[in-house]
Parts: structure tokens; C-alpha cells; sequence
């Protein structure tokens, strides 16, 4: 019990820090002047998870989920299965802004139906793609890990 809490915290930190990370990039992008990281996709292809979607309230994510193996007032954690996990974070109105999903080994969705045809593929063979919909205000990434077994993590968030 104390190493799945232990594994829970370790995951729940390295999600935040994506997240974060993720932030960083696009106020500095946004700061320079780059262009907007924007996909092909004029509509997204991956907007919601388990018939959870941006913006319902972490009352509509635990009636429709049960309740989370971890619970806080910004966050839910689920761990569906020992390959399938999922993390729902709040805002101060208890809306969802951050859905994200790990698979380890198996069972992840083809990276074509979350972010499109092409991929980028590092040095490594680690998968990683990030798709703006402006129109929406949210993006959505996808990024497999190059270890075996690989992680695949699936981020949809709102900006």
C-alpha cells in the first residue's frame, strides 16, 4: 500500500510538472511573437476521455467514474487498471481544465486518432505531438516514452 501511494504522489508530481512545463512554453512563445503551435485538424479528433470533456464539474467526472483512488480539491486521480490511469485537475469553480491519461505497455489509443497523421519521432523512437484548436482553447498532446515498457501520456488542456 505505501509503494502504490508512493507510485500515485511520484505520478501526480511528474503530471504537474508537464503541465507546467506545457504553460511555460506557450506564454514564452506567445511573449517572442512565435507562431501558434495550431494542427491540420480544424476539429479535434480527441476531446474527451471516458465521456469526460473540459469543463464538467468534478461532481459530473465522479458520478459518471466513482470515486477516485485519489481525491483532492483541485484534482481526482483514477487508476483504472494496472496499465490505465487517468488524472482530472479543477479549477476554483470545480470545472475540469486537465484531463490526463497514461497507458503503460498497452492499450493506448494510435497516436493518429488523438493528434493527427504525423508524428514526431525522436532519435530515441519517443513519439511526441502537441495540437492547438484555437477555436476551442484547449490543446491536446500525445507523447510515448521510448523505455519498455513505453508510457504513453495523452493531455487535453485547456488555455
Amino acid at each position: 500500500m505505501r509503494n502504490s501511494k508512493r507510485a500515485i504522489c511520484t505520478a501526480l508530481s511528474a503530471i504537474t510538472i508537464l503541465l507546467l512545463a506545457g504553460a511555460s512554453i506557450f506564454a514564452q512563445r506567445a511573449r517572442t511573437g512565435a507562431a501558434p503551435l495550431t494542427g491540420a485538424q480544424p476539429q479535434p479528433l480527441f476531446s474527451e476521455y471516458k465521456g469526460i470533456g473540459l469543463g464538467m464539474t468534478a461532481d459530473q467526472v465522479r458520478a459518471k467514474l466513482g470515486t477516485p483512488t485519489v481525491k483532492a480539491n483541485d484534482q481526482d486521480y483514477y487508476e483504472f487498471s494496472d496499465i490505465e490511469s487517468a488524472q482530472f485537475a479543477y479549477d476554483k469553480m470545480l470545472k475540469v481544465v486537465t484531463i490526463s491519461i497514461d497507458y503503460s505497455g498497452a492499450g493506448a489509443p494510435d497516436y493518429r486518432n488523438v493528434v493527427g497523421p504525423s508524428i514526431d519521432e525522436r532519435d530515441d523512437g519517443s513519439l511526441y505531438k502537441l495540437v492547438r484548436y484555437e477555436a476551442q482553447r484547449f490543446w491536446v498532446s500525445y507523447c510515448r516514452s521510448a523505455g519498455s515498457p513505453p508510457i504513453v501520456t495523452i493531455t487535453i488542456q485547456k488555455f
